[in-house]
């Protein structure tokens, strides 16, 4: 992923440093558990605890001639200990094949980078959170194919997200645990030159859990449904930025991103404050959900082992987690910075004179004798009228219009009318809705 969309710790992670870092942590449990079990001289494991290196240059020098990474890679630290003047070098990678290394390595490297995405998880959980609770009351119009539907509250917005994104974290943790496991089984998965047993130790030194039963590889499986995880929760993270744009637009302006004294909307416009931000999640989480369509693709690959699975994987398992990681903290820092305008969000809700509460209105008369069918024909039938005349001078809202219809009238007194256009009346169970969205955590 470019410098632009990475944060420092994630660049870190996925550097050729730590890769090489990784498998050399990999050869080495696997030396120190073999010779615990008699297979490598304990004095040969300890000399290449004591003596192995490598350097980034040199093994870039050795592939471009042998055409293999990892055997340049274990050429490279053979060299190093034997400049040492050890002849240990000999049972580096003793009973293993190249993917037992990679597969496990990058196991490693996924730990940790799942666990800087769990932490930015849990940190923008708390920031919905907090500004839930701020706007739990704040009134705002609900809108239901981008057209006014009833009232709602800001804060119910922003509760969704929240449980939303609760959700990602169980399914992230599953998926997270799914790929905490390595493979030291061979060339093609059957222990042809170490035991089972020599597997499970060396894992357990790393960290990790052995799988079941692998080929060459760890099956593909287990990447496909860690990638589709992160590229749902990314489209939680479009889903917000899409509200957030829309919110910004300059007819609706309930809330927009945070826009800084110094910061420039426009070359050409000095007015303009843009979503740059909630455009820039949407449209890197399109990268991510695309991402996740090579995870799908590499699970099929030929027998017990090929390698097209390989190239792919350099691409997107860096950058999906480096996307999701950067895609987090950019969510976050939006939504605790968003300015909210609870004062426009309450003239939006009132624009319409009233038509909001034509679903209470159906309901009341209803109630008090009409069949439905007269009950919406004529609340339609007045709505309709004053939808069509709303900017018209002197038209009448559709609460005035309510108010003087001899019909209804007939069956409801003033103050149930009133009461019917009372938005408190339809936002009296949001405590209870919060109260239930936190007791489930």
């Amino acid at each position: 992923m470019i410098p632009r969309y990475t944060r420092p710790e994630m660049a870190a992670l996925w550097s050729e440093q730590t890769r090489f870092a990784n498998w050399l942590r990999v050869e080495l449990a696997a030396t120190d558990v073999l010779a615990e079990a008699g297979l490598v001289p304990p004095e040969a494991a300890k000399e290449l605890r004591q003596h192995a290196a490598f350097t980034i240059p040199r093994i870039h020098e050795l592939e471009s001639d042998l055409r293999h990474d990892v055997l340049a890679f274990t050429t490279c630290v053979a060299e190093h200990v034997r400049g040492a003047g050890s002849d240990a070098a000999r049972w580096l990678h003793f009973g293993l094949t190249s993917t037992d290394v990679v597969d496990t390595a990058q196991a490693l490297t996924l730990l940790e980078a799942s666990a800087s995405i769990r932490k930015g998880i849990v940190a923008f959980r708390e920031t919905l959170k907090a500004r839930a609770i701020e706007f739990k009351l704040t009134p705002t119009i609900g809108r239901t194919h981008g057209i006014h539907a009833e009232p709602t509250t800001f804060g119910l917005k922003l509760l969704l997200w929240y449980a939303e994104m609760g959700r990602n974290l169980k399914r992230f943790d599953l998926a997270a645990e799914d790929l905490r496991v390595g493979k030291l089984s061979g060339a093609v998965g059957t222990f042809g030159h170490l035991e089972p047993r020599h597997e499970v130790a060396i894992l357990a030194n790393l960290g990790l859990r052995p799988a079941e039963v692998s080929t060459q590889v760890l099956q593909r499986d287990r990447h496909a449904a860690y990638l589709a995880t992160l590229a749902v929760i990314c489209s939680t993270l479009d889903k917000i930025a899409t509200e957030v744009r829309h919110l910004q637009r300059t007819e609706v302006r309930e809330a927009e991103e945070y826009f800084s004294p110094k910061q420039k909307g426009s070359s050409a416009m000095p007015h303009k404050r843009n979503p740059i931000t909630a455009e820039q999640i949407s449209g890197l989480a399109r990268v991510v959900r695309g991402n996740a369509q090579v995870g799908f693709e590499n699970v099929a690959l030929w027998h017990e082992r090929d390698i097209s699975h390989s190239s792919a994987e350099r691409v997107v398992i860096p950058d999906s987690t480096t996307l999701t990681d950067y895609l987090l903290h950019k969510t976050d820092n939006m939504i605790a910075k968003l300015l909210v305008y609870p004062k426009r969000m309450l003239k939006n809700l009132e624009a319409t004179g009233g038509l909001v509460f034509s679903g209470q209105l159906l309901l009341e008369l209803s109630a008090a004798g009409l069949s439905r069918e007269d009950a919406y024909k004529l609340v339609q039938s007045q709505a309709m009228e004053a939808w069509q005349n709303v900017d018209e001078p002197g038209s009448k809202t559709f609460r005035e219009r309510m108010e003087s219809d001899p019909t209804v009238t007939s069956k409801l007194t003033p103050e149930q009318i009133a009461h019917a256009f009372d938005y408190t009346r339809q936002l009296r169970n949001v405590d209870a809705i919060f109260e239930r969205t936190f007791a489930e955590g």
